[in-house]
């Protein structure tokens, strides 16, 4: 015979249980639901915080609208030095390149890498437990860039780590923004049998 749970204790379970629900109704339904964005102005740049840790970002997913300027409050939450990479795929690459250079550097400070301007994106390199606050304005063609813009750090071995998240660029109506699929890439040559 199962146990009796007292009236009392039901009760209150229930009344918890509908605690929650009405908390998620109240909240627009869909808790996994992103509040809507209001984009900011340079007299009054919208605040985005980007929280990086061994080897992950927080958001999961960054919204941009083009044109915005913003805030970025960057704080390095784990225990080694991390970098903030926004920019397109050639822009990852570019740094990925960059940075894989200078893998296997003696212990000290990180090394200085740079590329061309053209390539750079925006890159703020932040130490352990240090905090960088810079203010940035979304390019307004950004979500024309085929294959989308991605979150990254190229500090050696964190891209392999999985340390990148996608940007979703969203209109000021809080919609999502479709981006351009990457350019399609020549089909692999099928390689001649050997003849003998």
């Amino acid at each position: 015979m199962p146990p009796i749970t007292p009236p009392g204790r039901r009760l209150a379970a229930m009344s918890e249980a509908m605690l929650l629900i009405v908390a998620i109704v109240a909240c627009g339904g869909d808790p996994a639901a992103t509040p809507p964005i209001r984009p900011g102005t340079p007299g009054d740049p919208r605040e985005l915080i980007l929280l990086a840790k061994d080897y992950a970002f927080i958001p999961a997913i960054v919204d941009l609208v083009p044109g915005e300027a913003v805030v970025l409050q960057i704080v390095n939450g784990g225990l080694v030095v991390h970098e903030v990479v926004i920019g397109g795929v050639e822009v990852q690459d570019a740094w990925e390149e960059a940075e894989s250079a200078v893998a296997g550097a003696p212990p000290g400070a990180t090394p200085e890498v740079s590329v061309a301007p053209a390539l750079a994106g925006l890159r703020v390199v932040v130490q352990s437990g240090e905090r960088v606050d810079l203010g940035w304005t979304v390019p307004e063609d950004a979500a024309t860039e085929a294959g989308g813009w991605q979150v990254g750090c190229h500090i050696p071995g964190h891209w392999a780590e999985g340390m990148v998240v996608p940007v979703r660029f969203v209109g000021v109506d809080g919609r999502p923004i479709p981006t351009p699929a990457p350019a399609a890439t020549p089909a692999a040559t099928p390689t001649p049998a050997p003849s003998g």
